[in-house]
């Protein structure tokens, strides 16, 4: 009986080897984004809805109600709500993520892409690239928004970009809580729940008011939520009114806003890839 060849040997392991394997994780997982993006682009009524509520927030919040804010130690309130309504908007942004997955699931897409010969975390993982090229489009549009009324960031360009980019680092973190939460949920209607737990964990931090504003137990979820550090070290680097309190969470917010999204993805993304290997077919 004959043996294989040191050269055939040699080709299989380089087929077979990590780096193979690499290279088509990264190939699938960009297929799903293009995936992602058509929908996205084909889909213009999602993006509207999608702004649709912050904007809205901006004019009620910055005008309505915003002669009636005040911003702890003096400043602008608008220019204090900003970097907050960019925080609302990533911060929520996970329940569109969680709706997409619990959409592809329920229609049978899910299943068809387990069956195919594809990397097991390109479906998590592309889910999650192009909802983070969905969220910098509308992280400009609202940004834009911003500069319309008024907002401005004294920080410089470094500073404003690190701003930013910390509001996208606290996106690509939650948009792993909304892939597992995506395939938790048995249906589309028990998705639409989801907003039950986004609005409280948008709200109840320092995106329209200051911690120590509220009372002690409130103030000190508000302080420790994830969103509240990023707002605040977002607020720091575009030089707009802060009101930083005492605690040393507050203090330390921009160290939190680093160590936040990485903890969050930490947890959530292997679990979101160890849910969808365990999909019954």
């Amino acid at each position: 009986m004959s043996t294989p060849s040191v050269e055939s040997t040699t080709l299989t392991t380089e087929l077979d080897g990590p780096g193979r394997r690499l290279y088509w994780a990264a190939a699938d997982s960009w297929t799903i984004v293009r995936r992602g993006l058509t929908h996205y682009v084909r889909q213009p009524s999602n993006i509207a809805w999608q702004l649709g509520f912050p904007i809205v927030s901006v004019l009620l919040f910055g005008y309505v109600f915003g002669s009636a804010m005040s911003v702890p130690g003096g400043g602008d309130y608008r220019e204090f709500l900003m970097p907050g309504m960019f925080g609302m908007t990533m911060a929520m942004g996970f329940m569109n993520t969680a709706y997409v997955v619990v959409y592809d699931t329920a229609r049978g897409v899910t299943d068809r892409f387990r069956s195919m010969p594809m990397a097991p975390s390109a479906v998590v993982t592309g889910r999650g690239g192009s909802d983070l090229i969905g969220a910098s489009l509308d992280l400009l549009v609202l940004g834009l928004t911003a500069l319309v009324v008024g907002w401005r960031s004294d920080g410089g360009l470094l500073a404003t970009l690190g701003g930013f980019a910390l509001f996208l680092l606290l996106r690509f973190a939650l948009i792993w809580v909304g892939v597992w939460l995506g395939m938790l949920v048995p249906n589309e209607e028990a998705a639409g729940s989801l907003f039950a737990v986004a609005f409280p964990f948008a709200m109840i931090s320092s995106v329209f008011v200051a911690p120590a504003l509220m009372p002690d137990w409130l103030g000190a979820i508000a302080m420790w939520n994830p969103v509240s550090s990023t707002v605040t070290a977002a607020r720091e680097l575009f030089g707009n009114p802060v009101a930083l309190g005492d605690s040393w969470v507050e203090q330390n917010a921009l160290l939190m806003a680093v160590v936040w999204p990485l903890v969050i993805t930490a947890v959530f993304l292997p679990l979101a890839v160890r849910r969808f290997q365990r999909l019954s077919r």
